[in-house]
């Protein structure tokens, strides 16, 4: 009997604890274009996971006690497997019924609440029944007490291994090159393949062995059938890296970068006009300080798509730029898609790390690193912007996007705006008059912001000189505060959940009237 031999238990478990970490890390991948792949999302997804883990293996072991027949074990790994291969079929439609019911049920911590239950609706149920492997193959595994210690410790070095294995495979080789549906089906696959061995090997249960095989090629062919967003149909790419989901839109009107289904544009090229009416144009107020320059050197911390690098190209011919993109499929993207100059070089680097690496000055530094919803809580401290403003020219200025606007005590923007204020002598703010982008603007050097009115007036762009005075004429210096952000200290995740959660409960507040008036 194949069980006699022990080699195929430790690959049981081997397997079942690869598989357990290739799951976990594709459920970060399926649950972050929805909800984000914030450290919020992270506790959700292993504190649910653990929970199913314990529940299994006390599970498990009862069972092993009851009842010694292996095909039990192998029959819950059949069904682990189908479930997992389901996922890239079914998981976006249960995210989106789990998200659509909360909206008309509940007013706070919509995202968390919603992150959760899909977490224990799709993750839950396959992993509890993982969880049942090493208590059983313990049970089947153990001769004697003379060697049961060995054999667990056999047991446990064998899915710690796996574990090991499934976390740095889908995060490096799987996910990248193939994308995350293909990803769960591979290690699907695998546990299919295990509990098909076995039961080959008996001779018996041929109706579940043919039953199994048919329902995974079937949900392998549904689940690699449509997208993250299958309510879109003007998706023209969507693609995975080994931090963002991608997805570009392209029409007549113009070509959008998003890295989140739900939320927000992180790159957008206008084809009818100059300015996109966004957040970028405002950020140009920055470059128009230094116009009357022969060279204005600027420093992009964000890339992007490179939406704010193409438009200070286009308005200051004199710019000298250079950006910073950690992700070099992005980098791709705004080469191929967004028309992005090749004479403008991006560093794949993350944007603190290459302050450190060079003692270039820059007199234009534009901060606009994001993962998710937040800025990174490392480019958001008071050492960060410390170093920002050690990398600028004696009159240089730091231009920080913030895209959440919050005005409750203690918000993201405040803590934001106080650690800024800590660091540079003048600071001015001004919202985008479209969204909720605020931007601000920050010098060493008190006067060097107040030049943006004489700088303005003397542009040849009508419709760039119109935005320029405007913003001279709204922004405003913050009234200064003791939310400082610190490297220990910088909850930025749960702040900018907390705006995004404020936003949505707008929204929502917005939708139910009309649908109550519809009713009405």
């Amino acid at each position: 009997m194949l069980l006699h031999n022990k080699i195929f238990l430790y690959a049981t478990e081997f397997f079942a604890g690869m598989s357990v970490m290739a799951v976990e890390l594709g459920a970060s991948r399926l649950l972050a274009p929805y909800f984000s792949s914030s450290q919020i999302v992270w506790t959700i997804i292993i504190g649910t996971i653990m929970i199913a883990m314990a529940l299994g293996n006390v599970y498990g072991g009862r069972l092993a006690d009851q009842n010694s027949d292996p095909a039990l074990l192998y029959r819950r790994i059949i069904i682990a497997a189908i479930w997992i291969a389901a996922i890239p079929f079914a998981g976006k439609y249960i995210i989106a019924f789990i998200a659509g019911l909360l909206i008309t049920t509940i007013d706070t911590n919509l995202l968390t609440w919603a992150a959760f239950l899909s977490c224990m609706t799709i993750f839950v149920y396959p992993l509890f029944l993982l969880g049942t492997v090493t208590p059983c193959l313990v049970k089947y595994a153990t001769d004697s007490l003379d060697d049961n210690g060995k054999i667990v410790g056999n047991l446990g070095a064998f899915q710690t291994i796996g574990s090991i294995i499934g976390t740095f495979i889908p995060t490096f080789v799987t996910i990248p090159a193939v994308g995350t549906a293909i990803t769960f089906l591979i290690f699907s696959s695998i546990l299919l393949i295990i509990g098909l061995i076995y039961f080959i090997s008996i001779g018996r249960n041929q109706n579940t062995i043919a039953a199994s095989t048919i329902v995974f090629i079937l949900l392998s062919a549904l689940g690699t059938s449509s997208s993250f967003a299958f309510w879109r149909t003007d998706i023209t790419l969507e693609d995975e890296s080994i931090y963002n989901y991608l997805q570009v839109r392209d029409d007549a009107q113009r070509t959008v970068l998003s890295t989140n289904v739900m939320f927000g544009v992180q790159s957008i090229r206008v084809k009818d006009r100059q300015l996109t009416g966004m957040y970028y144009d405002y950020a140009l107020a920055a470059p128009t300080i230094f116009s009357d320059r022969t060279e204005i050197k600027i420093l992009v911390l964000g890339m992007g798509a490179g939406t704010f690098a193409e438009r200070c190209r286009h308005y200051f011919p004199q710019s000298k730029i250079i950006g910073v993109e950690i992700d070099e499929k992005i980098t791709s993207i705004a080469r191929e898609y967004f028309n992005l100059p090749s004479d403008i070089p991006i560093v794949t680097y993350d944007g603190r790390a290459y302050l450190q690496s060079v003692d270039e000055k820059f007199d234009v530094i534009m901060v606009d690193a994001y993962q998710d919803i937040t800025i990174p809580f490392q480019m958001s401290t008071t050492e960060f912007f410390s170093m920002v403003r050690d990398h600028l020219t004696a009159d240089g200025v730091m231009v920080v996007n913030m895209s959440l606007r919050d005005e409750s005590e203690g918000s993201i923007n405040e803590c934001l705006t106080d650690t800024i204020a800590a660091n540079f002598s003048d600071v001015r703010l001004v919202d985008v008059g479209r969204g909720t982008n605020r931007e601000v603007f920050a010098a060493s050097t008190v006067g060097t912001l107040d030049r943006l009115s004489a700088r303005a007036a003397e542009l040849g762009d009508e419709e760039l000189r119109r935005l320029m005075l405007e913003i001279e004429k709204n922004w405003s210096a913050p009234r200064g505060g003791n939310y400082i952000l610190t490297d220990d200290r910088a909850p930025v995740e749960l702040l900018g959940m907390r705006a995004l959660d404020g936003l949505v409960r707008q929204q929502i507040k917005f939708y139910r009237g009309v649908a109550d008036k519809f009713i009405e």
